[in-house]
């Protein structure tokens, strides 16, 4: 995992901009080469007020893992978020912002010792498990930790399942593994499970939140009468037109009949629901083959060599399973016709999209991709001399007169504001919902701004 230390000013838009129309000024400046992203947070703020108001019990943290991008990582801090933490750098990250240890979960089953020592020694206790070595290796290292058994329960279908490397059996290894952890003095004070990332099955939540209140039971039963966590895991869609007010529904009812209100605090790890739409990638055609057809009258095809490829931003081709979406920057009005686009490398595989219609092309011509902030940064690299994006952070004015005085947010990473570019569709500022584009910002004195400092 990157962490760049290196400071980026945050640009204040003063009147109705879009990230597309940003892209256009930036390339029409006649500098920009490489690849770069438009960040929009209020599209971080406006998907923290909706999951607010959707799952009032539910409180989120962010799974770091998805884009440990700095600036997101603070913002969700001054807007209240816990944190999903995977590792010793990552909690080094959210720590080194301010973050409280009551704040963060280490939700890797599977540790190695010198990050549950590091984790002992930052106060961040409660930790996760779902095998009787790692309840062998706490024992040995962190014996006061405050346990959250993971039980397997996989949607029907989800981008990338999880249940294949974590989880434990909630009928036969549970009650097992929560009876040694009794044997063995070790405090088990909560359940969780991960239906899988990006799951686009919803009934799965009322499943694992049914298995996890037998659990409770079950745990209380071996002696464990601190049962006090339900965490519920991440799997909530991200893109710019997806929504969560169905699945929020199923979580809601689950918890209404298992759990009723008081009874345990419950938390959640989502990541790219906050991080996808927020991020827009830019990237330029540098050169260009065509390929003449094998039969008499076919259509030629041609390959379209991008700045940015499968070792950068678009890994998540290869290990998320996303499947992007190419935009033209600039309408030119020629018709579609079949191609297939390349990232810069010199390796064969590195294919963004190996077949899809585009207007064509000329080289210094830009594509823009939405819906890119989940699963692309953290694991991208400058394999062949290539470079990672840059980000290029962006705020309403409004919003940033609210956020620069949250911590750990300072108004010095604020640059002057500036008027919009209006350039395209508006972005939103914090609409109550992702189709709300047009949504005002709420009021400041609205308690999803009050309770955002950090404790």
């Amino acid at each position: 995992m990157k962490v760049v230390e290196e400071e980026q000013l945050i640009t204040v838009m003063d009147g109705p901009w879009s990230p597309t129309g940003l892209i256009r000024e930036i390339v029409d400046s006649g500098t920009q080469e490489d690849p770069f992203y438009i960040m929009d947070l209020g599209e971080v703020v406006a998907r923290y007020h909706r999951w607010k108001e959707l799952m009032p019990r539910v409180e989120p943290f962010y799974a770091v893992k998805c884009n440990d991008d700095k600036l997101l990582v603070s913002t969700l801090a001054a807007l209240g978020a816990g944190f999903d933490c995977a590792s010793k750098v990552e909690i080094e990250l959210v720590t080194s912002i301010g973050v409280a240890p009551e704040r963060i979960i280490f939700a890797n089953p599977a540790k190695m010792a010198s990050h549950i020592r590091y984790a002992s020694a930052m106060g961040v206790d409660v930790m996760t498990f779902d095998s009787e070595t790692e309840l062998m290796k706490i024992k040995q290292f962190m014996p006061h930790a405050q346990l959250v058994i993971r039980i397997r329960c996989d949607a029907a279908a989800a981008q990338c399942p999880l249940g294949i490397k974590f989880g434990c059996d909630p009928l036969t290894e549970a009650p097992r593994l929560l009876k040694l952890a009794a044997v063995l003095g070790l405090d088990v004070v909560g359940v969780s499970f991960h239906v899988g990332s990006g799951a686009s099955e919803t009934a799965v939540y009322g499943r694992g939140i049914s298995l996890a209140r037998a659990l409770f039971r079950t745990a209380r039963d071996a002696g464990h009468v601190r049962m006090q966590l339900l965490d519920i895991g991440g799997g909530f869609p991200g893109g710019r037109h997806d929504d969560i007010q169905e699945v929020s529904e199923v979580i809601n009812a689950a918890l209404e009949e298992h759990f009723p209100i008081g009874s345990v605090r419950v938390i959640a790890e989502p990541g790219r629901y906050f991080a996808a739409a927020a991020y827009t990638l830019a990237a330029m055609v540098h050169a260009k083959r065509e390929i003449a057809p094998i039969e008499s009258g076919g259509e030629t095809h041609t390959m379209y060599f991008i700045n940015d490829g499968v070792y950068g931003s678009f890994n998540c081709v290869l290990y998320d399973h996303q499947h992007v979406k190419a935009e033209t920057l600039n309408d030119n009005g020629t018709p579609l016709s079949e191609c297939s686009v390349w990232g810069p490398t010199c390796d064969g595989l590195d294919c963004v999209l190996p077949n899809v219609r585009l207007p064509t092309l000329a080289i210094g011509d830009w594509l823009v991709f939405r819906d890119m902030g989940a699963y692309t940064l953290p694991v991208a690299s400058a394999f062949n001399g290539f470079p990672v994006p840059t980000v290029r952070p962006v705020v309403d004015a409004r919003l940033a007169s609210i956020l620069k005085e949250l911590r750990p947010l300072t108004a010095s990473q604020f640059a002057a504001t500036r008027s919009g570019a209006t350039s395209g569709p508006p972005s939103p500022t914090a609409p109550a919902s992702p189709h709300a584009e047009a949504s005002p910002l709420p009021p400041p004195a609205r308690a999803v701004f009050v309770e955002c400092a950090l404790k």
